[in-house]
């Protein structure tokens, strides 16, 4: 009897241990192990892993404790969740008592499977809670105060006339320490043995924080940039016990323009300045005995000139390493000779935390091919057009100067080509005369594949008298939220396509999404949304797009218009400033988010944003039709890119000012906003009725000028009429086969084209659209030679080699070709289908997603006239699969007959014919 009983007791065990499902990559706020939570009652995530089928939570428990080791004794003395029955594993409202600012807490979970069986507990995960504002109480110092700066004030300096008109106070501002880079340092001690220290640090423009002389952290452009009238960045590091020491320690910061502070010499796209450079920096350290001490920002720090004689993000870099002062940052440097710092007017912005992900170096690229052109004139091919800075390598005499060209392409001759990208653009490095000198820059990029370097011995020195270029590296800078998708097919354009594309997002990926990284690096908005989910199949923007949705409130008229640049760092005035396909991200933006990671939370934050704009459009109206804009720019023809040419102006901005009204609509009845849902569904359908009385020939069955565009946009935003839009599709069909298969559209239509496609059972037109090497189209750019998109098709007539603008081919890749559908319904890919289109010639196509539940995969292959899909469910998820075989031919699943395609988590095989 004891033995039965004692069987028993080891079943009941076995019940409930032994889950084959595993807890893993827990995040807070979005984020693995965040230092900077600015929400009291953050939300807690986790993905779950399994080797079985159909594997999904029933339940789970939450421990988070205030110190580690509790937390491995199971003591969770903030929050004990218990048992609790539910499937959800993401955004999980923390429920105990309340958190404390500038403290670290410490967190783990295990979850039950559908046979009740439970987890092991999870890896220990940490979140740190940001400061209170008061508990900042930032004093912002430099080397010359804003008011004796004599900087110019306002957002209007743009062109040659705000040049001249300005140019002696900006040449004569900065010539002085108003837009000079300095050094900052502030030795201290350490009494007692430490148990934590944390910065809060925000340099302006950028900063680079050393702690004894090595990098804390490693951002490039660092904080990232914001409207500083609105909201300024600061970050927050732990340090670790190695990088502080008992007894004496040194803080020290160098500091850059940045966007904060644009220069006018050399090249410049505007001349904006927020203030001259200023640090906050605030440290905090703990000791083990409880006792606290502040390190901070006062009129006790000294700073002296920085070797950084001149740093533009715009105009490139130069550094003299004979101004260096060996040590400055360490303990024991003599800082007799440097000056007191100023105290300096805070910056207008809100001190807010930064919780996008940093900008880093990415990708390293040697040299490719070399040229010399003539006796010591030689040209670096670097094999890949990118946004950041070369490293160089050099030797020679001291005060001899290295001038670093960079460009995206060449003239004729051979030489770097900068006319179309912004110029002159350079750095300038001056030798100490000592061994090899290895330099980057810090506080400049620029868009570049080509090096141009003169008066040098390359490798070897042939020539005494000028110095040798040991070696030459080009950086790749790019945001580092890491990469969510891959995507490979039997077709070599659509893959060298996806390549460019990506090179050309990267590039742009930056503080903000820019259009180019060399003559703008502004945030111009349509390009987010209608690439929008090809950058989130791509890339993980869900901590990044909260960040974006700031910058755009930030930016924010009072009378409702988001203009069509965030940050608006320079007002352009008339179109360029108002362009309802700009500003309609403000409202479509937090609803891409919502369907892509089932987070709600922007459209409950943003809604006044979303509906403010929608509402000044309203104003701009004249019985329902919205009259200005760019329209959809850059489509293409025989004409000059710009403004839209084929299709009415008023069509396109009308459709947007309906595309905002309808999600606003959808937002308030999603939110329960009473009023506001009838308010918003009346005006969207007054738009509607507008819309086709204007635009809608009845008889010809046609929109606008039977433009691809005028065509595309009704049927894809549901604004014909169901009778209709048969016909409507017929009329776009037409066109693109009068056109040669060629479509005409341009940077705002491309995406509602190539989707009216996609939708409506065109992928077959879709495919012969793009699959040629000839403009307009993706191939013509390979032959080209090109590493990444360029701003017009033709790459000889636009000017900058890497926009992404036009990638809208992204989402069709993964959406069509793999059949990574999201569902509406259950957003965040909860539930998902999977519906790939088979087309053309194409032999397979493998795709990867990882969206917030865990890693989605599709991948077919043509064989023997059959399809075999192989598909993957992460855990806690299901999928439909639709076929596109014939109908009633038999289908296999892992090698059974089934009728059955709706499935749960795991890895299947699906074969059928076809």
């Amino acid at each position: 009897m004891k033995n039965l009983k004692y069987i028993v007791f080891l079943l009941l065990i076995a019940l409930v241990s032994n889950a084959q499902v595993s807890v893993v990559h827990l995040t807070c706020e979005m984020t693995e192990n965040p230092v900077a939570v600015i929400h009291t009652q953050p939300r807690l995530s986790w993905q779950l892993t399994s080797k079985e089928n159909n594997t999904s939570q029933i339940a789970y428990q939450i421990l988070v404790a205030s110190t580690e080791e509790k937390l491995k004794k199971n003591e969770a003395d903030v929050w004990d969740s218990r048992k609790v029955n539910s499937a959800k594993n993401l955004q999980i409202l923390f429920g105990g008592s309340p958190l404390k600012s500038e403290t670290k807490y410490f967190w783990k979970v295990k979850v039950w499977d559908q046979n009740f069986k439970v987890s092991q507990w999870s890896k220990t995960a940490t979140f740190r809670i940001a400061p209170l504002d008061s508990a900042l109480d930032p004093i912002w110092i430099g080397a010359i105060t804003k008011a004796d700066s004599h900087l110019p004030e306002g957002r209007n300096y743009h062109s040659a006339t705000y040049k001249r008109e300005k140019k002696d106070a900006i040449i004569n501002a900065s010539d002085s320490l108003s837009r000079r880079s300095i050094i900052l340092r502030k030795p201290f001690k350490v009494a007692k043995e430490i148990k934590e220290a944390v910065v809060y640090i925000s340099g302006l423009g950028h900063y680079e924080l050393t702690i004894n002389g090595k990098k804390i952290g490693n951002s490039e452009f660092a904080p990232l940039w914001t409207d500083y009238d609105k909201t300024v960045n600061y970050n927050t590091y732990e340090l670790s016990r190695e990088q502080l020491k008992k007894g004496d320690n040194t803080v020290g910061v160098l500091l850059g323009n940045g966007m904060y502070n644009t220069l006018a010499e050399r090249y410049t796209k505007f001349f904006v300045s927020f203030g001259p450079p200023t640090l906050f920096f605030k440290m905090k350290i703990t000791y083990k005995d409880g006792s606290e001490e502040i390190i901070k920002s006062d009129e006790t720090w000294k700073y002296s000139k920085s070797p950084i004689t001149y740093n533009s993000i715009f105009g490139g870099e130069d550094y003299n390493t004979n101004l260096e002062q060996k040590d400055w940052n360490k303990t024991g440097f003599n800082d007799s000779t440097w000056k007191k710092v100023v105290v300096q007017e805070a910056p207008k912005g809100v001190l807010r935390a930064q919780t996008a992900p940093p900008i880093t170096i990415q990708k390293q690229y040697n040299v490719a091919s070399v040229k010399e052109l003539k006796p010591n004139f030689y040209v670096f091919n670097m094999g890949q057009n990118l946004s950041g800075f070369p490293t160089i390598k050099v030797k020679g005499k001291k005060d001899q100067t290295i001038r670093v060209w960079v460009a995206e392409g060449l003239n004729e001759d051979g030489t770097i080509a900068q006319g179309r990208s912004g110029k002159p653009y350079y750095y300038d490095y001056t030798l100490k005369g000592d061994g090899v000198e290895e330099w980057q820059p810090k506080f400049s990029y620029y868009g570049y594949q080509y090096v141009q370097i003169e008066n040098i011995n390359y490798k070897k020195t042939l020539d005494k008298n000028l110095p040798t270029l040991v070696d030459i590296k080009s950086n790749f800078i790019y945001n580092s939220a890491g990469e969510a998708g891959t995507f490979e097919s039997s077709n070599v354009i659509f893959n060298k396509a996806h390549e460019l594309i990506n090179n050309s997002i990267k590039s742009n990926f930056q503080s903000v999404f820019t259009d180019c990284p060399q003559r703008e690096k502004l945030g111009w908005l349509e390009e987010v949304h209608l690439n929008g989910p090809g950058l989130m199949f791509n890339y993980n923007l869900e901590s990044y797009i909260p960040a974006m949705m700031q910058n755009i409130e930030d930016s924010q008229r009072e009378n409702g218009l988001i203009p069509t640049i965030v940050p608006e760092y320079v007002v352009f005035g008339g179109d360029f400033t108002d362009s309802p396909e700009w500003g309609v991200t403000g409202v479509i933006l937090p609803w891409m988010y919502y369907q892509y990671y089932g987070d709600a939370s922007l459209i409950e934050k943003y809604y006044p944003v979303m509906k403010k704009y929608v509402d000044y459009l309203g104003t701009k109206a004249t019985n329902h039709i919205v009259s200005h804009g760019l329209g959809d720019w850059y489509d293409y023809g025989t004409h000059a890119a710009g403004y839209s040419k084929n299709s009415p102006i008023a069509l396109s901005a009308t459709s947007h000012y309906f595309y905002g009204a309808s999600l606003v609509a959808k937002a308030a009845k999603m939110l329960h906003k009473t009023e506001d849902i009838s308010k918003y569904e009346t005006l969207t359908a007054d738009i509607k009725t507008a819309f086709n009385k204007e635009f809608f020939n009845a008889e010809t069955k046609q929109y606008g000028t039977n433009s691809q565009f005028s065509n595309a946009v009704p049927v894809y935003m549901e604004i014909v009429e169901p009778q209709y839009k048969a016909a409507v599709m017929q009329n776009l069909l037409a066109d693109i086969k009068a056109k040669g298969d060629r479509l005409t559209t341009g940077d705002v239509g491309n995406r509602y084209l190539f989707q009216a496609l996609a939708q409506n059972g065109e992928n077959e037109t879709m495919y012969k659209m793009n699959n040629h090497y000839d403009a307009p189209g993706y191939g013509f750019q390979i032959k080209f030679g090109l590493t990444t998109l360029t701003e017009q098709w033709d790459p000889t007539k636009g000017n900058s080699w890497n926009h992404f603008m036009l990638g809208q081919i992204e989402e069709w890749f993964y959406q069509s070709l793999a059949g990574i559908v999201p569902d509406d319904q259950n957003p965040g890919f909860k539930h998902f289908f999977i519906q790939p289109q088979v087309v053309g010639d194409m032999t397979f196509v493998k795709a990867t997603y990882k969206s917030i539940y865990g890693e989605i995969a599709s991948a077919w292959e043509k064989k023997d006239g059959k399809l075999i899909l192989k598909v993957e469910i992460p855990v806690n998820t299901s999928a439909t699969i639709k076929l596109p075989n014939e109908k009633n031919s038999e289908v296999k699943v892992n090698g059974k007959v089934t009728k059955y395609l709706n499935f749960g988590s795991g890895s299947y095989t699906i074969e059928c014919e076809i």
